[in-house]
This record gives C-alpha cells, sequence and structure tokens, in this order.
C-alpha cells in the first residue's frame, strides 16, 4: 500500500475534477453533435443487449438501473423501430427474453461510426504531439474502466 500525502492527494482531487468535467463535456459534445434518432436510455439498453446477450426485462432494468416500467416503456419503443425481438423464454414459458434484431445492430453501428468520426474531426484539430500524448494516456484511461473487486 503506497501512503499519499496532503499535497498529492489535493493533486489527485485536482486531476480527478479535470478529468471528471473534460470526459463529461467531450461525451455530452459528441451526444449534441450526434444528433442521433435513438434517446440515451435507448441506445444504452441497445449495447447492454448486444453486450450481454439474451435477456430478461428485468436483468436489463437492473443492469440499465432503471425501473422494470421505465424498461418497459424503452423496450416498446425498441421494438416498434425493430430494433430489438421479444423471443420466448426457454427457461421459463411465462416470460420473455430481448434480442438485438440485425436493424438493432446495424444501429448501433452506425451510432459508433458517426460519433467515431465527430472525435476523429476533434482529434484533428490538435496538433501530432497533443494527438501522441492522447494515445499514450489511453491504457491508464482504460484502467479507470476496470471495476474494483
Amino acid at each position: 500500500m503506497t501512503r499519499t500525502g496532503p499535497v498529492e492527494i489535493d493533486e489527485q482531487t485536482q486531476l480527478a475534477a479535470r478529468l471528471r468535467l473534460v470526459v463529461g463535456r467531450l461525451h455530452r459534445r459528441i451526444r449534441i453533435d450526434g444528433r442521433e434518432s435513438v434517446p440515451p436510455l435507448q441506445l444504452s439498453a441497445l449495447v447492454t443487449v448486444e453486450q450481454h446477450g439474451p435477456m430478461r426485462l428485468s436483468e436489463l432494468a437492473r443492469r440499465e438501473a432503471v425501473s422494470a416500467p421505465t424498461m418497459s416503456r424503452v423496450l416498446s419503443a425498441l421494438d416498434e423501430q425493430g430494433l430489438v425481438i421479444r423471443t420466448p423464454d426457454p427457461n421459463d414459458a411465462r416470460g420473455v427474453q430481448i434480442v438485438l434484431s440485425d436493424a438493432g445492430a446495424a444501429k448501433l453501428a452506425e451510432v459508433r461510426s458517426h460519433r467515431t468520426a465527430l472525435v476523429a474531426r476533434r482529434l484533428g484539430r490538435l496538433d501530432d504531439d497533443e494527438r501522441r500524448r492522447i494515445a499514450d494516456a489511453l491504457p491508464a484511461l482504460e484502467a479507470l474502466l476496470v471495476d474494483e473487486d
């Protein structure tokens, strides 16, 4: 275990605040500039279904940290757009599982491609040294995504 002095804690807190602010603002800019036709919760639900495979509404609601009625409305909208498919649950004849449709997979690919292009344009405004520093920082930033045990 490493010890951190008061000055280092203050610097770490300041770094955390700056990182939080820039990541939040960049994310918001990408969302605003993207003008996607799929609202954020619907998009998040699509990604969750894609990553975790067929799942029941209750599991999807838990993973998205929303109520079952909220998720039911989200799934109804996604179903109306043909982005998900409801299939019988093989373990429970009364239940259904949600799977991503081909149209849902295509919509996710479209959104990702569009958002990547938006970030690429922003990166294009930076000089080579700034882009290299961002590339060098990516492994550390990706490590922040790993949950603590």
